[in-house]
């Protein structure tokens, strides 16, 4: 039987079989030698083949394979472990919670993300919210960011989950497609989707003033099926997002903005740091490419994990 993983608590899996019913099943013992380094060999979207565990007085199945991966968002946790752990495959787009104040969002985290996202061809939204709550500073903010991101490729849209604003967009562009939600906690990536399907009627939970800091309501990843033919896959706030193995001479080619300039650099191999007629380093001279981007760019690249206390928003 084949079926698809809607959601993962760690040793059990809800799979979807292809004729719409849900089975909890295990996975066989041999998936955590296969070499797949990460912390869960499984993620919410795989295809899966599984067998029917006669052995079991209740009706569950047993995984036996795992169908090739379209894609998948992987990360490298931030904690002394450094293990890799699969977010979610088989993605069509992610849609990336971002928010400026209560909890703050820094650019080095929508970096990393995006970076990841390009390394496996996963087209990435950049979803603005909590724009009512926002004074001048605030909205400036966010000018200041899209033109970061919208010249290169990005779109941005700025939401509203307690009004609506611009929600039915985001439901236009989700249509026909798995979409993933992602973001810090308290970001109201859970608002949001409850706003977008109320029949979820998913836990929230406040802010803590204290820290800025959401409190983490979605424990696991999971799929679900919308009412208006779309699948959302919904996530756990991530704090911080660590690159995964990624070379030097291969990472700028997932910064949209270098790529397209990289033919210009006088080496093939160009790393866009002390190189001589570096197209890369001439057009951030010239102000054409953001110097939060390089920034990133350059953290990622000497392997330095994010600074949550020191980074600055617009990284200026």
């Amino acid at each position: 039987m084949t079926g698809t993983v809607y959601k993962s608590t760690g040793s059990w899996y809800w799979v979807k079989t292809e004729e719409g019913r849900f089975l909890n099943c295990r996975i066989k013992g041999k998936f955590r030698i296969k070499g797949i380094k990460s912390t869960n060999p499984i993620a919410v979207g795989d295809k899966v083949k599984f067998d029917i565990d006669t052995k079991s007085d209740e009706e569950t199945g047993i995984i036996t394979e795992i169908y090739d991966r379209k894609n998948y968002i992987v990360r490298k946790s931030v904690n002394l472990s450094k293990q890799t752990h699969i977010i979610a495959s088989n993605i069509d787009q992610v849609f990336l919670i971002v928010t400026i104040d209560n909890p703050p969002t820094f650019t080095t985290f929508i970096d990393r993300f995006l970076v990841t996202a390009e390394a496996y061809s996963i087209d990435v939204v950049l979803v603005f919210n909590k724009i009512d709550t926002y004074e001048i500073e605030q909205k400036a903010e966010i000018l200041y960011l899209k033109d970061i991101y919208e010249p290169i490729g990005y779109k941005c849209i700025e939401v509203s989950a307690t009004d609506g604003t611009n929600v039915d967009k985001i439901k236009e562009m989700m249509k026909g497609k798995v979409s993933m939600f992602s973001g810090h906690s308290g970001v109201g990536k859970t608002t949001l989707l409850n706003f977008i399907e109320p029949s979820l009627d998913l836990k929230t939970k406040e802010i803590s003033e204290q820290h800025k800091q959401g409190q983490h309501t979605t424990t696991f990843a999971e799929m679900f099926d919308l009412t208006f033919d779309a699948q959302i896959i919904d996530t756990p706030g991530i704090k911080g997002f660590g690159v995964v193995d990624m070379e030097q001479d291969e990472l700028g080619d997932y910064f949209p903005e270098f790529f397209a300039l990289k033919q210009d650099c006088k080496f093939n191999n160009c790393i866009h740091i002390n190189e001589p007629h570096c197209a890369v380093k001439e057009a951030l001279e010239n102000e054409e490419i953001s110097w939060s981007r390089y920034k990133s760019y350059l953290q990622i690249i000497e392997g330095e994990e994010e600074n949550y206390r020191t980074d600055i928003l617009s990284g200026k």
